[in-house]
């Protein structure tokens, strides 16, 4: 088996900013920093119509931190000279839809954006860093969104087609591995960021037009392998879930077979469709007890069969409880929630640090599907403090490394086609789970708060250093 690749993550909508004049108004644009409270989570991603409204017009009392991100685009040069100095073997980084195409209909691309994204791919060709592309990273041009509702519209394969078109004629010969969605099933859990539906007021989603929406990304994935194979492009294209790594809160049967339910709607019938090109027998009757009529047609489902993906991928953060006692104790996890376990500890936002199920969570991929696997995002959350001197001591995120990347390696021992591990937010970026730059991921730590005060600066962190010298070591080996 070949070396495991160590890399670093950020998403343009966290990362980039450059949003006035620059870019059009995406769905992420429109989620507002709120201060911490029990509901903020879900307050800033999903959305109704009133929040959108509000953050359009120009008098709102609220803060966009998306508008802003880490201001990327100003220290581009200066953030790619960092992951040279640390060594990393790949970078993944997304492409922004309305960077592109601000309204996401036009039939030409705007040239500030493709000016910009030339610099990235360039300076990372000359620093040789290989590059795992996110297509689309949750963020769709907001008039997609009101003008089409979303990927609820066959109409957005379209929009999608043009611009992945373009993506892959232009910058296709410089990509390692592509990426058509982030976190694929996000679309169920999250459907705002996930395939850009608006909340109901009263609160509810329609279940039929949630999973049209997936369906029409299934579609939009597989065009886009066969669009690019048709054009020789030498990339390989994968898929991503997010993973939740479940757990039966006791031995009791009926626990049991609620994880088994959990992780086939929340977490694998994405993967399925994607890597295996077919609706799931599970589906079936949770379809019919949900009411969901889809209109799919002979030809979509030819096409899922015809065009897999190669690879697997999955951003895991920390473990979940299935259980059909409804009285547990919550805690937060990525985007949802869960029952605390009592074995782990967690961390300042909830959530809980279970390395060892990331090794549980690569043999389940990997035994499943069959096919090369990618960790492509996986990192620890904390409030990071800049010290007078300019250091950041971050002890927390080494030892949150150190564990959950001795586990990867024993994945790989157990027999794990594990190609790569990616760090998210190896940068420090704009939380997309709470909209707040105090929750920080990176190595480097970026000087700005969460409502955008701050000349935001760069300084390293312990755990660059850690992190520098543990992927030298790795190389040796």
């Amino acid at each position: 088996m070949s070396k495991i690749l160590w890399g670093g993550a950020t998403a343009s909508s966290q990362y980039e900013g450059g949003f006035d004049g620059e870019k059009g108004m995406d769905t992420q644009d429109c989620r507002p920093y709120l201060p911490r409270t029990s509901n903020a989570t879900t307050e800033t991603r999903l959305l109704t119509k009133k929040v959108i409204d509000k953050a359009k017009d120009e008098n709102s009392d609220l803060f966009y931190p998306f508008r802003k991100g880490s201001r990327g685009v100003d220290f581009l040069e200066e953030d790619i000279e960092l992951l040279a100095e640390m060594g990393i073997d790949l970078y993944r980084f997304s492409i922004s839809w309305s960077r592109l195409f601000p309204n996401g209909d036009e039939l030409t691309p705007n040239e500030a954006g493709v000016e910009y994204y030339d610099r990235v791919f360039k300076l990372l060709k000359e620093k040789n860093i290989k590059i795992f592309l996110t297509m689309n990273h949750y963020a769709v041009p907001l008039n997609i969104v009101e003008k089409y509702d979303g990927w609820k519209n066959k109409e957005t394969i379209n929009l999608y087609m043009r611009f992945s078109e373009y993506v892959l004629t232009r910058w296709g010969e410089y990509v390692e591995y592509f990426l058509p969605f982030n976190e694929i099933n996000a679309g169920y859990f999250s459907p705002y960021n996930g395939v850009g539906l608006v909340k109901e007021e009263d609160g509810n989603y329609s279940f039929t037009d949630v999973f049209q929406s997936l369906h029409h990304q299934f579609v939009s994935s597989a065009k886009t392998i066969k669009l690019a194979r048709e054009m020789g492009i030498k990339g390989t294209f994968g898929s991503m879930i997010s993973c939740f790594c479940y757990y039966p809160l006791t031995p009791k049967p009926e626990d049991n077979l609620k994880l088994v339910q959990d992780e086939q709607v929340n977490q694998w019938f994405c993967m399925d469709v994607l890597s295996k090109g077919e609706y799931p027998y599970y589906m079936t009757p949770f379809f019919k007890k949900n009411d969901v009529v889809l209109d799919i047609t002979e030809e979509e489902m030819q096409l899922l069969k015809d065009y897999t993906c190669d690879f697997v991928s999955f951003s895991y953060y920390s473990s979940s409880i299935s259980t059909t006692d409804e009285d547990g104790k919550q805690t937060a996890g990525n985007l949802v929630v869960t029952t605390k376990n009592p074995y782990l500890k967690a961390s300042e936002w909830g959530w809980q640090i279970d390395p060892v199920g990331l090794r549980t969570t690569l043999n389940k991929v990997y035994d499943r599907y069959q096919k090369p696997v990618i960790i492509s995002e996986n990192g620890f959350g904390a409030n990071d403090v800049l010290e007078a001197d300019g250091s950041i001591h971050d002890p927390y995120r080494i030892d949150y490394f150190e564990q959950h990347f001795a586990e990867i390696l024993k994945g790989k021992e157990d027999g794990v086609d594990v190609r790569a591990y990616i760090a998210w937010g190896i940068i420090d970026i704009v939380s997309a789970g709470s909209c707040e730059m105090a929750k920080r991921y990176g190595v480097v730590y970026v000087d700005a708060d969460s409502e955008g005060n701050g000349d935001y600066k760069r300084y390293k962190k312990d755990s660059f250093t850690w992190y520098k010298n543990f992927i030298e070591e790795q190389k040796k080996g």
